[in-house]
């Protein structure tokens, strides 16, 4: 990619939205310190396909689709990790 065009412009947009999108979730899973209502299996699919956009982002070369997904699994995988942690400690 030479140079940023409107059509990159988009990208980058709904790589941030989507990629912000995430962080109520993860800031509500902190703060409760629960993740009762976030599925488990949701989260192991969810991150199983950005894994999946990633590896296709690298092949293509495109830094919208590498940036929001691999921001995207940092947050997802945060609340992955939060969710079993907390399951953890409600199960002692």
């Amino acid at each position: 990619m030479s140079h940023l065009n409107y059509i990159d412009l988009f990208g980058f947009s709904a790589a941030l939205l989507t990629t912000i999108a995430f962080l109520p979730q993860l800031y509500k899973t902190w703060e409760t310190k629960s993740a009762d209502d976030v599925s488990l299996v949701m989260l192991i699919l969810f991150i199983t396909g950005l894994i999946c956009w990633i590896i296709y982002g690298l092949k293509i070369h495109s830094i919208p689709i590498l940036v929001a997904n691999i921001v995207t699994f940092i947050f997802n995988f945060m609340i992955l990790i939060l969710k079993l942690s907390y399951n953890k400690k409600n199960n002692k």
